[in-house]
C-alpha cells in the first residue's frame, strides 16, 4: 500500500507539471477530451522506421473486450458510451488500470474499437458520435501518460465487413465509403498525437471473412482470389486515407493487417503490401494462436513436445519475409487461454516463454490478448504469479542495460535449450508402424491426435486411446474412450480417420478394409464406402468423416479395386449425438 501511495503522489506531480506546461505553451487540439490530461508532445520522428520502432515498443497488451465490445444490436446507437464499453463485462478503463498494465511490464497498448456501435451506417450516415471519439481519446491519453505506445483499429465491429463480399455491387461500394469515412474521421481527430500512436487497418476481417454474413446476409460473393484482391484494395485505401489527412498523419507509422492475420496466408504471394508516400513507416500485423485447440479452445490441455516447439519456431520464422522487405512485424494478438476452470493450462508458461523468445530473436513486436484472464482489471491483480514475473522481466525498463545483440543472443540460446529439453512422446522409429483413431468432436472441445503425425500426447484431458502396432497383414482394432473427459463424451464429430504412421513406407499399396465400427458399444452401419489414401506420402489413412475433402483424390485404394460409391464421409455426423466410445476393427492387407 505504501508503494502505491508514493506512485499516486508522483503521478499527481507529473500531472501538475504537465498542466502548467500546457498553460504556458498552449494545448494541442483534442486535449480537452473528457478532461484527460495529455502528456503526448505531438512529435514525429521522421527518420524512425518501423523496423527500429518494434525494438522500442517492448511487450504489448490488448485492452480486450472493452471499446470493441459490440453492444449495438441490443443497445442501439444512442446509449451513453460506458454502456458499450462495459457490455462484455470489463470495467470502465481508468488511468489506474493503464498504470497497472504498464507496471506489469507492458510498454504498448492496443485498443480494439467497434466504431459502428454509435453509427447509423445502414442509412448511409457514417458519422461517429463525438462522445465516442472523446472516450477513445481519453484512453489514448491514459496510455500516453503512462509512457506507452498505442495502437487503435476497427475490430470486428459486428461483422459489417461482410458488406465487402455482398452480391450487391451497391453494398460493396457502400462498404468502401463507410471504411474511408470512418478512417477519415479517426485520422483527423487523432492527427495531433505523436507517432507513439499507431493506426491499424483492421483486425482479422481482411481475408476470407470479407464474406461474413453477420450483417450482409447476401455476402459470399468473393472467391479466394477476389478476397486477396479486396484485402489489398482496402489496405491501400487505409494508407491513402490516413496520409490524405496530412499533418502528423503524413508520416505516422501505420499497421497493415495481414490476410486473415494468418502467417501462411499473409506470406502468400497474392497478399501485397500497400504503396506509401513515405518510406519505412508501415508495419505488417498478424496473430498467432497455434495450435488453436490449445491456445483458444479447451480440447488440448498440454503443449511442449519437440514437434510443437519446432512448429512454433518454424512458423514464426516465416515473417522474416517482411523484415527483409523493410517492414516491422507486429503480432497483434497471441495467448494461451485459460482452461474451463479459469486456470492457466499446463505448460502455458513454456508456450509464452518460447513465443516471446522468438519475438526477441527475430525483432518482432508481441501484443498479448487478455480479457482480464491474466491481468484482472476489476481489482488489479494477477491470475498467475509466474506469468506476471515473465512479463515484468521482459519490460523495457528491466532490460535497459541490455543491448539488442545481447537480447537476441539470450533468446537464441533459450530457444535452443527449450527445444533440446522437449521430449516427443509420439515419436516412433522409422521401422515401426502404429495405427490410431484420429478424432475431433463437433464442438471442437474433445480431440485425439488429429493430423498425419502420430501424436498421442495431443489430446483432451481424460481421453483414453487404444493404439496398436502394425506388424503386417492382419486384423486390428483401434479405439477412443471419452468417458473420463469433462463431459464424459464427445459431442458429435467434425473429423475422424483411422491412420497408420509409417504405413506408406513399410507397407506400400496396402489397404485398411474396415470390418466393424462400434459407437457406444453398438455396431454402426456406414452410409458409404470408405477408401484408403495418404495425404503426406507417409501415413496411410481412411477417412470416417472429413468435410474438407470436396473431391475424391486420384490416388486411392480399396480392397476390391472398385471405387464406385466411395466417400470421405462414411459416417453421418447428424446421427451421432453423444459419443462415449468409438472403436474400429479393420483388416490390413495388400490391395486387390
Amino acid at each position: 500500500m505504501k508503494n502505491n501511495k508514493i506512485k499516486l503522489v508522483l503521478i499527481s506531480l507529473i500531472y501538475l507539471v504537465a498542466v502548467l506546461s500546457l498553460s504556458a505553451c498552449g494545448k494541442n487540439e483534442g486535449d480537452e477530451a473528457k478532461g484527460a490530461v495529455n502528456l503526448d508532445d505531438g512529435s514525429i520522428r521522421l527518420e524512425l522506421t518501423t523496423l527500429e520502432a518494434v525494438r522500442l515498443m517492448g511487450n504489448g497488451i490488448n485492452l480486450s473486450n472493452t471499446m470493441e465490445a459490440y453492444g449495438r444490436a441490443s443497445l442501439g446507437t444512442d446509449k451513453p458510451v460506458h454502456y458499450y464499453e462495459t457490455h462484455w463485462g470489463q470495467p470502465e478503463t481508468t488511468q489506474e488500470i493503464i498504470n497497472f498494465l504498464k507496471d506489469s511490464g507492458f510498454d504498448s497498448l492496443r485498443i480494439p474499437v467497434a466504431w459502428t456501435n454509435v453509427m447509423d451506417f445502414e442509412t448511409g450516415d457514417y458519422t461517429i458520435r463525438e462522445d465516442y471519439l472523446d472516450r477513445v481519446e481519453e484512453i489514448i491519453h491514459y496510455a500516453r501518460n503512462a509512457g506507452m505506445y498505442v495502437k487503435i483499429n476497427d475490430h470486428w465491429d459486428g461483422g459489417w465487413w461482410g458488406m465487402f463480399g455482398s452480391a450487391n455491387p451497391d453494398t460493396r461500394a457502400a462498404a468502401m465509403d463507410l471504411y474511408v469515412s470512418m478512417w477519415t474521421q479517426i485520422a483527423e481527430r487523432y492527427n495531433h498525437f505523436s507517432d507513439y500512436v499507431i493506426f491499424e487497418s483492421a483486425n482479422e476481417e481482411l481475408g476470407f471473412r470479407l464474406n461474413d454474413t453477420d450483417i450482409a446476409r447476401d455476402s459470399g460473393y468473393l472467391d479466394d482470389d477476389a478476397c486477396f484482391e479486396m484485402t489489398n484494395k482496402i489496405n491501400q485505401a487505409f494508407v491513402d486515407t490516413v496520409r490524405g489527412t496530412g499533418g502528423n498523419n503524413a508520416h505516422r507509422m501505420l499497421s497493415i493487417a495481414g490476410f486473415n492475420t494468418n502467417i501462411n496466408l499473409t506470406c502468400d504471394e497474392r497478399f501485397i503490401m500497400p504503396t506509401d508516400t513515405v518510406d519505412g513507416k508501415l508495419f505488417i500485423k498478424v496473430h498467432y494462436y497455434d495450435p488453436d485447440g490449445y491456445c483458444i479452445n479447451i480440447s488440448l490441455s498440454t503443449w511442449g513436445t519437440e514437434k510443437e516447439y519446432l512448429h512454433m519456431n518454424e512458423t514464426l520464422k516465416k515473417m522474416e519475409k517482411f523484415t527483409r522487405m523493410g517492414y516491422g512485424v507486429i503480432f497483434g494478438e497471441y495467448a494461451v487461454m485459460v482452461d474451463r476452470d479459469g486456470q492457466p493450462k499446463a505448460n502455458a508458461l513454456d508456450w509464452h516463454n518460447n513465443f516471446l523468445n522468438n519475438m526477441d530473436y527475430y525483432g518482432y513486436h508481441p501484443m498479448l490478448w487478455d480479457t482480464s484472464q491474466f491481468y484482472i482489471r476489476h481489482d488489479l491483480t494477477y491470475l498467475c504469479d509466474d506469468l506476471a514475473e515473465l512479463y515484468k522481466n521482459r519490460s523495457l525498463s528491466a532490460r535497459a542495460e541490455m543491448s539488442r545483440d545481447e537480447i537476441e543472443e539470450e533468446a537464441y540460446f533459450a530457444m535452443r535449450a527449450a527445444l533440446s529439453l522437449a521430449k516427443d512422446a509420439g515419436r516412433i522409429p522409422d521401422d515401426m508402424a502404429i495405427a490410431w483413431l484420429m478424432y475431433n468432436s463437433g464442438d471442437w472441445n474433445v480431440i485425439y491426435s488429429v493430423g498425419d503425425d502420430y501424436s498421442p500426447e495431443s489430446k483432451s484431458e481424460g481421453v483414453v486411446a487404444t493404439d496398436v502396432e502394425i506388424t503386417g497383414s492382419g486384423i486390428y482394432t483401434v479405439a477412443v474412450d471419452f468417458t473420463d473427459t469433462f463431459d464424459g463424451f464427445a459431442n458429435g464429430v467434425v473429423f475422424s480417420a483411422v491412420a497408420i504412421a509409417n504405413g506408406e513406407a513399410l507397407f506400400p499399396d496396402y489397404v485398411i478394409d474396415i470390418l466393424l465400427v462400434e459407437i457406444n458399444s453398438e455396431p454402426y452401419e456406414l452410409i458409404a464406402r470408405p477408401y484408403t489414401a495418404t495425404d503426406d506420402g507417409k501415413t496411410t489413412r481412411v477417412n470416417l468423416y472429413n468435410a474438407w475433402v470436396t473431391a475424391i483424390p486420384d490416388e486411392i485404394r480399396t480392397a476390391d479395386g472398385d471405387f464406385e460409391g466411395v466417400s470421405p464421409n462414411p459416417i453421418d455426423p447428424e446421427a451421432l449425438g453423444q459419443v462415449r466410445t468409438i472403436s474400429v476393427t479393420f483388416e490390413f492387407k495388400p490391395a486387390g
